[in-house]
């Protein structure tokens, strides 16, 4: 099966433009979401789990109490694809839907 082919930087550079709270740290795209308790965090981190699996595209995940930082490339391209974009897209869903509307 052939890789999904890199992203191009005006391509990166639109996509991340589109994805407020990314930033792009080498061949990685990164963003930390903050939740209102840990229990919230775990939540999170379940939901995107979920939505990884059914995608089979994994970001690396550190949870550090009420903060997760998720990591997105794709390993078998070596580099960013459209892939990590729409796996973050997808992320920012699941973070907005389990966010307290009063701290966001």
């Amino acid at each position: 099966m052939p890789y999904a082919p890199l992203l191009s930087e005006a391509e990166l550079t639109d996509g991340l433009a589109a994805l407020p709270g990314w930033r792009r740290e080498g061949d990685t795209i990164v963003r930390t979401a903050r939740s209102n308790s840990f229990p919230e965090a775990i939540a999170l981190v379940n939901r995107v789990a979920e939505a990884a699996e059914a995608a089979d595209h994994h970001p690396e995940i550190l949870i550090d109490w009420r903060h997760v930082t998720f990591t997105l490339t794709t390993h078998a391209a070596k580099g960013l694809t459209a892939k990590d974009l729409t796996m973050a897209g997808k992320i920012d869903q699941l973070a907005e839907a389990g966010a307290d509307p009063a701290t966001g």
